[in-house]
């Protein structure tokens, strides 16, 4: 593997079982797929493979992006090259290879192999950005700015493998991205790092994007303090995506697990029980409220499709942070009947407790149901499918949207989100 980051940054060579002057014959061939042919060789001269790197045809130009024996002269050359299907074959090369890279070969990258980093790092495709972050997140011994660079770019597909998994990324540089207030795809790829530090940690429970919150109550290595620990079990009654990764949490403060037992859903009361951690006072205490509670109410019911509401909210959080969250999907939740599944990506997406939207999907309350897709940013379009499918609203009751917009004035909407956070 180092050997082709020996190429790439000094213009490897070899043992050749092409002659030069056949090799330089073919590269003038009139027929592109000769010289496609040639492209793709690893017994080509540097030379001759870099002049192949401004061959017309794009097919050639992509098979020497692909070619691990081509020279550093060439792929820089390639990074700018007008098709992004080449460019996007050479960000492949180094996704193939770049694990391979040591701290041996990084001494004697050259210039022009940093240049081509640097130009796929800026590249305005996508999906080679993507591609390229893919194969640095976790490499070492990568160009720090070019990491910097890729953590800090707009789409979330292409800086959440860095911001999650690079370890060139300092603290400082974490608390300036999150000051930024980045997507939540992005938040949660930072509340997943291993690791994460206190200030890192805090910075993330202030930030407010539930959704990363809860995902860094999930990672088991987040530094989160005592204080601050404590001030999200005080809020997490009514943010009911975090219930699961409370319970679970490695360490608690003294006295949340009885404040999690008085509010979290009855499947997850058997976990706090069942923790190594409480002192004889403590289970005692957390015994008596079970009890009360379980005499009260029987345990959550599963979905329609099987699924607990607690595994919904979990797949809602797991997808949300992977920017995947989005209308389609809930739209096909609906469609196909996955009603826990539906509320729970509503709840995760609004910051509204699924409890609450269970009741307004339960009573077929069209305005609560418009007010929360709303609040979930989701289109009109898919708040008239909501009170349908969802609700169950008869059809002449409808809101129906006005065009792209919503039936209901902005003031509406959000005077029916407080209603409905008072009567929940």
């Amino acid at each position: 593997m180092d050997t082709w980051f020996r190429n790439l940054f000094k213009g490897g060579s070899g043992t050749k079982s092409i002659s030069y002057q056949t090799a330089r014959k073919l590269a003038r061939d009139t027929n592109p797929a000769v010289r496609r042919e040639l492209a793709g060789r690893d017994d080509v001269a540097p030379e001759i493979l870099f002049f192949l790197a401004d061959d017309p045809e794009p097919e050639v130009r992509q098979a020497i992006a692909a070619n691990q024996a081509s020279p550093a002269h060439a792929d820089r050359v390639l990074a700018g090259d007008a098709d992004q299907e080449v460019r996007g074959a050479l960000a492949e090369k180094i996704a193939r290879l770049a694990p391979g890279l040591s701290a041996d070969v990084r001494d004697k990258v050259g210039r022009l192999a940093h240049d081509t980093l640097e130009a796929l790092a800026r590249d305005q495709v996508t999906r080679v950005r993507r591609i390229l972050a893919e194969a640095l997140k976790d490499v070492a011994h990568a160009p720090p700015e070019v990491i910097r660079r890729l953590a800090r770019d707009a789409e979330a597909e292409v800086s959440s493998p860095v911001l999650q998994f690079s370890p060139l990324l300092t603290d400082a540089d974490l608390l300036e991205i999150i000051a930024s207030n980045p997507v939540s795809a992005r938040l949660c790829a930072i509340s997943r790092r291993d690791g994460v530090n206190a200030p890192v940690a805090d910075a993330i429970a202030g930030s407010n994007d539930t959704a990363a919150i809860g995902a860094l109550l999930a990672n088991p290595t987040a530094q989160i303090r005592e204080q601050v620990l404590d001030q999200l079990i005080d809020r997490a009654e009514s943010v009911e995506i975090w219930h699961v990764p409370l319970v679970h949490r490695p360490r608690l403060p003294a006295g949340a697990v009885a404040k999690l037992a008085r509010f979290v859903a009855d499947g997850l009361l058997k976990a706090l029980q069942d923790r190594r951690d409480l002192t004889p006072k403590t289970m005692d205490e957390v015994r008596r409220i079970v009890d009360r509670r379980l005499r009260r109410k029987g345990p959550h019911s599963a979905g329609a499709d099987g699924a607990s509401p607690e595994d919904a909210l979990k797949m809602a959080i797991e997808l949300q942070c992977a920017g995947k969250l989005d209308e389609p999907m809930i739209g096909k939740a609906v469609r196909t009947g996955d009603r826990e599944f539906a509320i729970a990506a509503l709840a995760v997406r609004s910051g509204l407790p699924a409890d609450l939207i269970r009741k307004v999907v339960g009573e077929r309350n069209a305005k609560g149901m418009v007010a929360i897709t709303w609040k979930a940013g989701f289109s009109a379009k898919l708040a008239e499918t909501l009170q349908l499918r969802l609700a169950q609203v008869n059809r002449r009751d409808i809101l129906a949207a006005d065009g792209a917009n919503y039936p209901l004035a902005i003031a509406t909407l959000e005077f029916q989100i407080d209603f409905l956070r008072k009567a929940g």
